[in-house]
């Protein structure tokens, strides 16, 4: 590289039975070893499904997050790589989407199921890009608080070899391609990777679609970075645009303001609750997701999960 779905069903079945550790990584503490085996038992007999986005763009599904492959003479680049359970599956699907050597791997961010696959995807002869953020996160011990986890480092084959603080930009396989780190939002590692002849934008877990979205308060994240980082994205867009969210189907532009503009009233809700001296377990109490949670309430968090993260990051 030049300088350098897991859909809904998927997803809400897998988080019935492992919702936390559809985010903790393989090399968790022994508090949800279980989980995380059930996470990557699952991972490694679902399919994966190659969807052509444009002539050689790919979107990759299965569990996990949902990745991204460009194909062509300049070396494949793909998007985040779900479980390590899942890499033999991912690099049969590589392989089918197109011609080109190995290349590049790119880390939306740093969280288990979009870099668990890390190791055996570089084992394949990829290098892995992300933002400095990540290999900070993935090189050090970590906690993700919503989830009681306590992690430890991840290996070294996992580790990105080659990182930005900002943005980097690349032309790779007849397409200019920006990756732009985004201000904390769902964690402080989060980037987006803009393909631009393709008209394809990934923003990774800064977009959860269809669904109140997990944000890692212990990772840096807020509900005040999550709206900001819309914004981004939505400016960056076209009407035309196919955005790749984290998790759940691809949408428009006009399905992410819809996530934006719920997002933002819930925080609107919440924070007024909070000025006026409620508690969190008051504000949770309020119900202020209430006219939203028939169509966003039932992904990884419950409403009052979500309503907690809220409060706790305004």
């Amino acid at each position: 590289m030049n300088q350098l779905s897991l859909n809904r069903r998927h997803f809400l079945r897998l988080s019935a039975v492992a919702s936390a550790a559809a985010l903790a990584p393989q090399w968790l503490t022994a508090q949800a070893n279980d989980m995380v085996a059930q996470s990557r038992a699952t991972a490694a007999k679902t399919p994966i499904t190659a969807t052509k986005l444009y002539d050689n763009l790919f979107l990759l599904q299965g569990v996990g997050g949902n990745m991204a492959l460009q194909t062509g003479p300049d070396g494949k680049i793909l998007i985040d790589s779900s479980y390590s359970t899942a890499v033999p599956a991912i690099l049969d699907a590589i392989k089918k989407a197109g011609d080109g050597p190995a290349d590049a791997l790119i880390n939306t961010h740093w969280h288990f199921d979009h870099t668990d696959g890390n190791a055996g995807i570089h084992a394949a002869g990829y290098t892995i890009f992300a933002h400095e953020n990540t290999r900070k996160r993935l090189t050090t011990p970590q906690t993700i608080k919503a989830f009681g986890m306590s992690l430890d480092p991840a290996p070294a084959a996992a580790w990105p070899t080659v990182t930005f603080d900002s943005t980097m930009h690349a032309w790779q396989n007849g397409d200019s391609l920006d990756l732009v780190h985004f201000e904390p939002a769902h964690t402080d590692s989060d980037i987006y990777i803009h393909f631009h002849k393709a008209d394809v934008l990934h923003v990774g877990d800064t977009w959860f679609n269809g669904f109140y979205p997990f944000i890692d308060e212990s990772s840096g994240g807020s509900i005040g970075g999550m709206i900001a980082a819309n914004v981004t994205a939505l400016n960056v867009a076209s009407d035309t645009t196919k955005i790749i969210p984290g998790h759940g189907p691809v949408g428009s532009k006009g399905d992410l303001q819809r996530f934006h503009d719920v997002l933002s009233a819930i925080r609107d809700k919440v924070a007024a609750l909070k000025s006026s001296g409620a508690s969190e377990n008051e504000a949770i109490a309020k119900k202020p997701t209430a006219e939203f949670d028939s169509v966003w309430g039932h992904g990884i968090l419950t409403p009052d999960q979500f309503t907690g993260i809220v409060y706790r990051t305004i």
